[in-house]
């Protein structure tokens, strides 16, 4: 079956690569030994019709998610037609040195534990066949680097996706300082990985304004809700930088902690300066920006903050709500 497949969707490439014009789905299906299979006359001409559509769909999906641009265009008589321009399906001759293939083959290696791992493959394999030396290896250039991103969320994958598509989705959200989670509908922008956790950046449709959510408090499935962006989205530096902000990245004051010694080493990390106050605590400054109450709760009874009062009442309402269940 596997080969089977591999020679149908070979077979519908060199079609739609070696024709001048658009084909229709008529002539595809006449041309391509398989698709004649499929629509023999054996349980009637409506159901085989059918049983073509779904797999000529289907192979169409393969061979875009495999890297060929496919166009769809409509002749003068309203039938739709499909190729595969050469000039959109060719790479540029390519010239990389050492130091370039191994920092690709890193990248590539930083997705081997995540969804993106066979993408990543492919990629590199693609880079062989446009002119990457053969005697260049990137996954040994500098072998004793282990680079991961640990990609454990199950709505990782349809956000990625719905990134790249531009797809509104909707999502049930559970806030940090709230017990249930809520209905959001959202236009995603972007992905992006802050100390070991993912956040989506988009517009939030029902707040009117742009959010940022952590994927480990998405539950249940993520679903696709109609086509089109109601906002642009903002330059990919711009949504790095909101990202930052509300993982607690940019701070623009202080914060004083009291903090169980031999404890909260993440936070001695992030800390500017570090008072031993005996009796088993210590007393730390840590910058304070958006996100800090989050991270704060995740150390419990460890702890403690003594100033300001705003970001105290504010992890005293999410240990609250933790507590509530």
């Amino acid at each position: 079956m596997a080969i089977a497949k591999a020679e149908r969707l070979m077979n519908l490439a060199l079609c739609l690569l070696g024709t001048r014009r658009p084909l229709s789905k008529r002539e595809l299906r006449d041309s391509i030994e398989a698709y004649v299979e499929a629509s023999r006359p054996e349980r009637g001409a409506a159901g085989n019709d059918d049983s073509f559509n779904r797999m000529f769909e289907r192979d169409k999906d393969d061979l875009r998610e495999l890297g060929l641009v496919i166009e769809t265009v409509e002749n003068l008589d309203g039938e739709v037609g499909y190729l595969a321009r050469r000039d959109s399906n060719r790479l540029p001759p390519i010239t990389l040195d050492a130091e370039e293939a191994a920092a690709l083959g890193l990248a590539a290696k930083v997705w081997q534990q995540a969804r993106l791992a066979g993408a990543a493959s492919g990629a590199l394999q693609k880079l062989r066949a446009a002119g990457l030396p053969e005697d260049v290896d990137p996954y040994e250039a500098h072998g004793a680097l282990e680079p991961r991103i640990p990609v454990h969320e199950a709505a990782f994958e349809p956000l990625m996706l719905a990134c790249r598509d531009r797809r509104p989705v909707v999502f049930d959200y559970r806030k940090a300082s709230a017990a249930h989670p809520e209905p959001r509908h959202v236009e995603p922008w972007a992905l992006e990985c802050w100390r070991g956790h993912w956040y989506l950046a988009g517009f939030d449709r029902d707040r009117g304004a742009e959010r940022v959510f952590r994927l480990s408090r998405i539950t249940g499935r993520v679903r696709s809700r109609g086509t089109g962006f109601t906002v642009p989205v903002p330059d990919v530096v711009t949504v790095r930088e909101t990202v930052a902000s509300w993982a607690g990245e940019i701070a623009d004051r202080s914060a004083l902690i009291r903090l169980r010694s031999g404890s909260g080493y993440p936070l001695r990390a992030k800390a500017t300066a570090v008072r031993e106050l005996g009796n088993g605590w210590d007393e730390l400054e840590i910058p304070y920006g958006h996100g800090l109450d989050a991270w704060l709760v995740e150390f419990g009874p460890d702890a403690v903050v003594v100033e300001p009062a705003e970001l105290r009442a504010d992890v005293v309402d999410r240990l609250r709500a933790v507590a509530k269940g």
